[in-house]
């Protein structure tokens, strides 16, 4: 997915340098390059975050249930 992002980066950038001024060299570039893909990787990487986000939530329930079996380890075993 990236390389199509650089692809098209390249292009709207090829597209920008050919403006007649240098403002609307910058809105072409900002408007039909920057803003789209950064739209269009922001949406394709939504599953990855939920996935990451659920793994980690996982992890601290994990660490948090350890650390409440040791704490009630230690409470019945005093040594």
């Amino acid at each position: 997915m990236h390389i199509a992002a650089v692809g098209w980066i390249y292009v709207v950038l090829m597209m920008a340098i050919t403006e007649d001024s240098v403002i609307a060299g910058i809105m072409t570039f900002f408007v039909y390059g920057v803003l789209p893909v950064t739209i269009i990787l922001y949406i394709t990487g939504t599953g990855g975050r939920r996935r990451r986000r659920e793994q980690n939530s996982q992890r601290e329930m994990k660490e948090r249930q350890q650390l409440q079996t040791t704490k009630a380890d230690t409470e019945k075993n005093p040594d």
